[in-house]
């Protein structure tokens, strides 16, 4: 962990930069069924009883209160995303916010605030802490959407878990909503959750004939641009550059 905190230390200097806009987005749905509303909870609970443990470790052995605050928000943040997981949107915009929100909560900000914390631990600077916080969070949700992605493009065996996963779960991730734009009779499907005989599959056959999966994928680049744009305001070093490559490497992974 020495080296990590160095690495931070390292980069603890700045250079500001034009800020540039963020990347943007283009009733409500029936229950999930008993076993999947289930495995949420279940995922909420056991996901927020881990980080308690590491938070009650990290205490013990670094002090460090403001760690774990942000170990604090993590929880808080993850089991707000599952719960967003159960509802949804009939408006599309609002949909759309609706899943990016709820993919920041349940991904994102794990990793958003891990980079802050490290920070924290090895810079007094809270402009280097924001700097890693906005790094981790755009990162963060392009690894999920590229999650998203893959769920339509890579075979069970690739993914370690059966493709058309989230279909099956009754969720709309990025491929779905935006072929939905395409494929208006998308919209009765996603709000009974794919729930009816041959939903799923027909709802698999709109994305792959649609540019969802296309559109999916740009969105995580300009993320992912928007990562590198916030991390190359800390000096030149090796340790940045790794970031900036790790950011690369999350577009380009096929599982």
């Amino acid at each position: 962990m020495a080296s990590r905190w160095w690495r931070w230390r390292r980069g603890c200097s700045w250079k500001p930069a034009a800020r540039s806009p963020g990347p943007g987005s283009p009733g409500r749905a029936g229950p999930l069924g008993p076993s999947a509303a289930a495995e949420v909870r279940a995922q909420a609970v056991l996901a927020g009883d881990l980080i308690l443990s590491a938070a009650s470790i990290a205490l013990a052995r670094i002090g460090n209160t403001t760690v774990i605050s942000i170990l604090t928000q993590v929880i808080e943040d993850l089991v707000r995303g599952e719960f967003l997981q159960l509802g949804s949107k009939e408006n599309e915009n609002e949909r759309f916010a609706h899943y990016l929100e709820k993919t920041f909560k349940k991904t994102a900000s794990l990793i958003a605030n891990s980079c802050k914390a490290v920070s924290v631990l090895g810079c007094p600077d809270p402009v280097v802490h924001e700097i890693a916080y906005q790094y981790g969070k755009n990162v963060g949700i392009a690894f999920q959407l590229i999650d998203d992605v893959l769920d339509f493009t890579s075979c069970s065996d690739q993914m370690g878990k059966p493709t058309s996963a989230d279909l099956k779960l009754g969720l709309a991730t990025g491929p779905v909503l935006f072929a939905c734009q395409q494929f208006p009779e998308m919209n009765a499907m996603i709000m009974r959750r794919f729930s009816l005989p041959g939903d799923v599959d027909r709802a698999r056959q709109y994305v792959l004939q649609s540019d969802g999966v296309q559109q999916t994928t740009y969105l995580a680049q300009q993320y992912c641009h928007e990562a590198i744009r916030e991390i190359s305001k800390l000096r030149p070093s090796p340790e940045r550059d790794a970031l900036i490559q790790l950011s690369e490497i999350v577009l380009t992974r096929d599982k």
